[in-house]
């Protein structure tokens, strides 16, 4: 099994905390075959990082050369000096440039996109304008109207900034605050979860800056909860409107017992736009892992497919 290389890409836009140039990390995994057929380019949810496509990466690989970013504000990649800049329309601009690199490496070259909630956001983003002529999207249990009750349950622990005496009590955290992503082994859970941790002095701490959930929270705990729920339909009819311009054929997984995306959603994905192909996992919430043998199927049958 073939270790990812860690890489950088500098970028624009919003400012590191460094004062330095902005730098966006990634992980590549190289294609098996000497012909490289496609990039497959993976983008994680809200508080997770590109380690996340470990499993789903070595299946890939067989046919294309893979690419998984750390979003900013996690993992390797720079934190920014406003917090309030966290947000989708930084991280589209981010991967856009992203995506004009791998094109700039390999004219020509197919680009598919698997985006786990949030990755699947910036996914549409990008999706909706012609000139990034995406091959094949996957969309994992994210769409344009995502649930009041769900974000309140990810806003009580994003941006938290805990701290813990063993990697062993850190893994079990992220376990308990993971619970959605189903049935998984321990040698699984924590295969998801170390790349999460980084040691300091002796303790343990997640990898992201605390303040990625600065504009997440600034929404939730908003004084005034109904100007916040209208504040999230407003944002709803905008994603609509991007799903709506998608002509990239799509497939919509979603975890049967997912609590952000809601079943009327996904058949409306099925039925507008770029008409979604849907599967469903059962005894999974939000978000499936894409560690399981039938999800890492359903995800690398679909971009196999012509």
């Amino acid at each position: 099994m073939q270790a990812p290389q860690l890489h950088f890409l500098t970028v624009g836009g919003a400012t590191a905390t460094t004062g330095l140039p902005r730098r966006l990390a990634y992980w590549e995994w190289s294609c098996q075959t000497a012909d490289q057929h496609r990039v497959v380019v993976c983008v994680h949810g809200l508080s997770r990082q590109g380690m996340d496509f470990e499993t789903l990466a070595q299946s890939l690989r067989q046919h294309a050369r893979v690419v998984a970013v750390d979003v900013a504000g996690r993992g390797h990649s720079d934190w920014l000096a406003d917090p309030m800049q966290y947000q989708i329309a930084t991280y589209a601009a981010d991967l856009a440039a992203m995506v004009a690199h791998l094109r700039a490496q390999s004219p020509g070259v197919p680009i598919d996109w698997v985006g786990t909630s949030m990755g699947g956001l910036i996914g549409m983003a990008l999706a909706a304008h012609p000139q990034t002529a995406l091959r094949r999207l996957v969309l994992n249990d994210v769409g344009p109207v995502i649930q009041w009750e769900a974000l309140q349950r990810i806003g009580s622990y994003i941006g938290l900034n805990p701290s813990f005496d063993s990697a062993t009590a850190a893994v079990a955290y992220l376990a308990s605050i993971s619970a959605g992503f189903g049935p998984h082994t321990p040698e699984q859970w924590r295969a998801l979860s170390l790349p999460l941790l980084r040691e300091r002095e002796g303790r343990w701490w997640l990898h992201y800056d605390p303040a990625i959930g600065a504009p997440f929270k600034a929404m939730t705990a908003a004084a005034d909860e109904q100007a916040a729920r209208q504040m999230v339909q407003a944002g709803e009819a905008a994603l609509w409107g991007l799903y709506d311009a998608i002509q990239t054929p799509t497939l919509l997984v979603r975890g049967a017992q997912s609590d952000l995306l809601t079943p009327e959603t996904a058949l409306q994905m099925t039925q507008r736009g770029p008409k979604a192909r849907l599967v469903s996992f059962e005894g999974v919430g939000h978000a499936p892992t894409l560690v399981a043998d039938d999800q890492v199927a359903a995800v690398r049958d679909f971009l196999r497919s012509n």
